[in-house]
């Protein structure tokens, strides 16, 4: 065979595996669908993940089930899904303890950066130091104040061992010498629990997950961890309003199936979570809540990944966090 009928050949293989992947994208969804949460219940996580769910049913014409999977800081959901068939019908929520913590602070089953293919980002949100009600505090200084008082006496609660809201107060007791006990749990929801139960002191988690406790009176929220101070809750001062700058801490969220999924139906789900994300209604029901919503390309997020997990290493390094 001549050189230019082997070409022909090569084009014409490739035309029709082009071809397939078309048709597949097409017919994309098949069946049931399934997000992963890999928190429990309640939390801000799982309040996205069941959002998205339910404008992707309305969306796609397909049942998008919710599938809790909690445990060891979200790493547990995140290597189920990507141990999935690459074909789009498992979705997960990823976000920042698992793709850009946990990594560098215990060993996970999974490499954020190589076995997901990342759809978008979907919702930020600063964190913020809330205490329960009954401790005699009423702003960080204060809090401080208190923590220098009691050494080892004061404790608080993190969505898990490697969790932004673990390094976050890590950071905290390390510019601000302190000593508080971390109590890690499985999630915002049963922290939150504990909080508003008073067995333990505080909590550091993002507004998202915060704002309903503080509303309804059960915690009471201190100090942002952010350059500014957050729209959804502008009178509560920063941490560097307080006299302790570089404590500044956001948690992202993000959707992502697992690597070799077809680019095609990776650029299908970017289109329909974007257009979820950036509607009036998302805004009003999740954006009241404390979230920024963000959306972006799939390989703006895939950086945006390695970017975060470049950061976070070298803070998980000067903050001495261990895993409990």
């Amino acid at each position: 065979m001549t050189s230019l009928g082997r070409a022909a050949v090569v084009f014409f293989a490739g035309a029709l595996a082009a071809g397939a992947g078309g048709v597949a994208a097409q017919s994309y969804p098949t069946k049931p669908m399934r997000m992963i949460v890999p928190f429990p219940p309640g939390g801000a996580t799982d309040i996205t993940g069941r959002y998205l769910a339910q404008k992707l049913t309305e969306a796609m014409g397909q049942t998008f089930v919710v599938e809790n999977r909690p445990g060891a800081n979200g790493t547990i959901g995140l290597d189920v899904a990507a141990k999935s068939p690459p074909d789009g019908h498992t979705l997960v929520l990823g976000q920042t303890g698992n793709l850009a913590i946990s990594v560098h602070l215990a060993k996970v089953g999974y490499d954020p950066l190589r076995d997901f293919a990342p759809v978008t980002l979907v919702v930020s949100s600063p964190h913020v130091v809330a205490v329960h009600p009954a401790l005699p505090v009423r702003s960080l200084k204060e809090l401080i104040a208190l923590a220098r008082a009691r050494p080892g006496q004061l404790n608080y609660a993190s969505t898990g061992s490697g969790s932004a809201g673990h390094l976050g107060v890590e950071l905290l007791k390390k510019s601000a010498k302190v000593d508080i006990l971390h109590v890690p749990y499985k999630g915002a929801t049963p922290g939150f629990t504990d909080l508003v139960a008073g067995h333990v002191a505080m909590m550091f988690t993002s507004v998202l997950s915060t704002q309903q406790f503080a509303r309804s009176g059960r915690v009471r929220m201190l100090a942002v961890a952010d350059a500014r101070r957050s729209p959804s809750a502008s009178e509560i001062p920063t941490i560097a309003e307080a006299g302790i700058p570089g404590v500044e801490v956001t948690s992202w969220w993000g959707v992502l199936v697992p690597a070799k999924t077809p680019s095609d139906i990776v650029a299908r789900l970017n289109t329909e979570v974007v257009k979820i994300m950036t509607s009036a209604d998302a805004r009003q029901r999740l954006g009241s809540m404390g979230a920024d919503l963000v959306t972006n390309t799939p390989q703006q997020f895939a950086d945006y990944i390695k970017l975060e997990n470049a950061k976070w290493g070298k803070l998980a390094r000067e903050s001495g966090a261990r895993v409990d």
